[in-house]
């Protein structure tokens, strides 16, 4: 049986970074075509092994002879790349099953990218890579680069990029040819970079452990255009990720999934919920920019993670100090409060006009040994967890002067320093040096910042609770409940059922289908009670006025019966009425908002927020994976309005957060054990005060 696909000493997958001997099958002598220059850069990268060039017509390239067929190339033969016209690659690609070659890279286009015809042949290529035990990387990919091997299997244009921390995973080739370029000039490099293409074999999820394994790369960044397996990319990522960065750029931010939603959960369910919720959980730091996923990709690199989120700005100029602090408190983080004892160093060290408290503005006659002496100061307070130096071109005398005596003070340290080196020409030296120190440089303090941030919600991400409590329920039962359910949406006694058996809280209510009924029922519950009209047609029921609060007798009750049909059928000819539910009324308390909704590309999505008719309106909610581990709870909690003022709010009394807690992990629980389950909505939870529980008045559940 084959391992695995992404266990990291998979055969195949191996064989793309460690091969013995390579054959590339459209080798050319025509410098016009692809396979000249990929050719001359597998020949010329210092690739220790061999390179087989495969011409049909024979001839010799570069020195080296061509085969006329990768049959008759010698061994060892452990990878294959094929640049040929793509009617050709079946025929070829059992050539190289029949040699038992365990991995290829198919770099010719003109498969599932060009249509219907292209799409039968990509099926094809992966039927015959099934058969042999093959591995595919592509096609219509540009290949990879090594820079440890060393290893160029691209026909990019030269010099390939330098060598450095940075790992990469790309669908885009373009964007790979375009960052080997940039990267020169930006002073980082890659350890590897690898072009994914059409993915008709390996994917993303396949390479993060392999890749993470390499000891040459540091910070893994992706640029991601989908996901075919989001369960199992979360399950690979949270792996690597508690051992190595991952930093990914999800492009199609806006190309939301279409859903028939029912609810509020399901309008409010996009695309991009499932993939926050899914970098969530796997630890994945979500870029929004390019220059954002470098950024914080090389600050990972260099850098040491800060204990705390209390930061200090050193600079030469007001303005930027400013931007600076502004910038930091824009990213969550924050300026600290410096101890008097380093207020009082800096005192000595710096003129009268100078400012000692965080930002700590120099002036513009600091001297490199100001910069130095001052950043020591700030790096030994133990208030201080990171420091953020902005560098403009002094008046006085060389950046780079400032930057040989910053240097060691921050190789030094433990804690991060990042430079805002604002500027260009004038600062291009200091640039250097400190690129070859490995401290990121920034242009703008802004830049700056957000690297900053990043490093400590690295350090946050590492010290989450990712255990995931479970309560006990009776999910047998619920099965044999749920057994034959047709589509739509359930009824209220099998909805309350099925929420006792979960343990979920859930208020009595009855059906009434006449006002005598209705009265029966209030009478039998306890004034005052509510009435809520009961038909499948009408999900939200007080958008059709169908709902009646604080019904004190059975006068009020027998009217109100009347009123809500009336209101119901004027406004919804055509739905089905059952009549009315009557439930009794529940103290005062916060009203928030539970559901669920199942995402195509990740499962259940849990969501938390504000509850009450405002829902849609206020957009106060968060989302996350089920089921739910506390940190995700916490997080649910600490990024809305609704979890933040369960604590209180001034005249806002306090709620029983607990009961909520319980009530999300239950919920969690529910929507993983049954994915047919479509939508589930408490609208709203009422939080009553703390330890008195949270009771669900109102829970629609959609099945699929």
């Amino acid at each position: 049986m084959m391992q695995p696909a992404n266990h990291p000493t998979q055969p195949g997958v191996q064989a793309l970074f460690h091969p013995r001997g390579i054959a590339l099958v459209g080798a050319s002598t025509d410098p016009s075509r692809l396979g000249y220059g990929m050719a001359r850069n597998m020949l010329y990268s210092g690739y220790p092994g061999q390179v087989y060039l495969i011409n049909l017509h024979g001839g010799s390239l570069f020195g080296q002879p061509m085969f006329p067929s990768i049959l008759q190339a010698p061994d060892p033969l452990d990878l294959a790349v094929l640049l040929i016209p793509a009617a050709s690659i079946p025929t070829v690609l059992r050539q190289c099953g029949e040699r038992g070659v365990p991995a290829a890279i198919i770099a010719a286009g003109g498969f599932r990218e060009t249509g219907a015809e292209g799409a039968a042949l990509e099926a094809e290529i992966s039927a015959i890579a099934r058969q042999y035990h093959m591995r595919l990387l592509g096609p219509n990919c540009i290949g990879l680069i090594d820079t440890s091997l060393p290893l160029n299997v691209t026909f990019l244009p030269p010099p390939g990029p330098p060598a450095g921390e940075l790992a990469f995973l790309s669908h885009s080739g373009a964007i790979c040819a375009a960052l080997i370029d940039w990267a020169r000039s930006q002073g980082f490099g890659f350890s590897r970079l690898i072009s994914l293409g059409n993915q008709a074999d390996l994917n993303e999820t396949d390479l993060l452990a392999p890749v993470a394994a390499d000891p040459a790369t540091r910070v893994l960044t992706l640029y991601l255009e989908g996901l075919p397996d989001g369960p199992r990319f979360v399950e690979q990522a949270f792996q690597v990720t508690r051992r190595k960065p991952v930093v990914a750029l999800k492009v199609g931010r806006f190309a939301s999934g279409q859903r028939a939603a029912a609810s509020h959960t399901g309008a409010l369910a996009g695309l991009e919920s499932a993939y926050e919720a899914a970098f969530r959980r796997a630890g994945v730091v979500r870029a929004n920019t390019t220059e954002e996923l470098f950024d914080w990709a090389h600050a990972l690199a260099w850098c040491p993670l800060p204990k705390g989120c209390a930061m200090a700005v050193l600079t030469n100029a007001g303005g930027p100090g400013v931007t600076a602090a502004d910038a930091l408190e824009a990213n969550g983080l924050s300026l600290a409060e410096l101890h008097p004892d380093t207020t009082a160093a800096l005192g000595k060290l710096l003129a009268p006009p100078a400012s000692l408290h965080n930002p700590v503005d120099m002036l513009a006659s600091a001297t490199p040994e100001t910069y130095s002496a001052c950043l020591q100061l700030l790096l030994e307070d133990a208030n201080v967890q990171g420091v953020l130096v902005i560098l403009p071109p002094p008046p006085t005398h060389a950046a780079e002067e400032e930057a040989r005596r910053l240097i060691p003070v921050i190789q030094a340290s433990h804690k991060p320093v990042v430079i805002a080196l604002m500027g260009e020409r004038l600062i291009e030296p200091a640039a250097e040096l400190f690129r070859q120190a490995h401290i990121p440089e920034y242009r703008f303090p802004e830049r700056a910042a957000s690297a900053l941030s990043v490093l400590y919600r690295r350090s946050q991400m590492l010290a989450q609770d990712t255990s995931a409590p479970t309560y006990p329920v009776q999910e047998q039962a619920a099965r044999e409940l749920l057994s034959n359910l047709p589509p739509g949406f359930l009824d209220a006694t099998t909805t309350n059922r099925l929420f006792q058996l979960y343990g979920l809280p859930s208020l009595p209510m009855r059906l009434a289908s006449d006002s005598d009924q209705a009265v029966q029922a209030a009478v039998g519950l306890g004034f005052p009670v509510t009435l809520k009209i009961a038909s499948p047609d009408i999900p939200h029921k007080s958008d059709v006025n169908g709902v009646l609060l604080n019904l004190g007798d059975e006068q009020s009750v027998r009217q109100g019966y009347q009123t809500i049909l009336s209101n119901a059928r004027q406004a919804r000819p055509e739905a089905v009425i059952l009549g009315v539910y009557v439930q009794r009324m529940l103290p005062a308390g916060q009203d928030v908002i539970l559901g669920v909704v199942q995402d195509a590309q990740f499962g259940p999505l849990v969501m938390f927020g504000s509850g009450g008719i405002e829902v849609e309106g206020l957009k106060d909610v968060a989302f996350a994976l089920a089921p739910l581990t506390n940190a995700d709870v916490d997080t649910l909690l600490q990024s809305t309005w609704a979890g933040q003022k369960l604590s209180g709010f001034r005249s806002l009394p306090a709620a029983d957060r607990a009961a909520v807690r319980e009530a999300l992990f239950r919920l969690g629980q529910l929507a993983a054990h049954f994915p047919g389950l479509a939508e589930i909505e408490i609208n709203p939870l009422r939080v009553l005060a703390p330890g008195q529980g949270a009771v669900a008045l109102d829970i629609r559940i959609r099945a699929a």
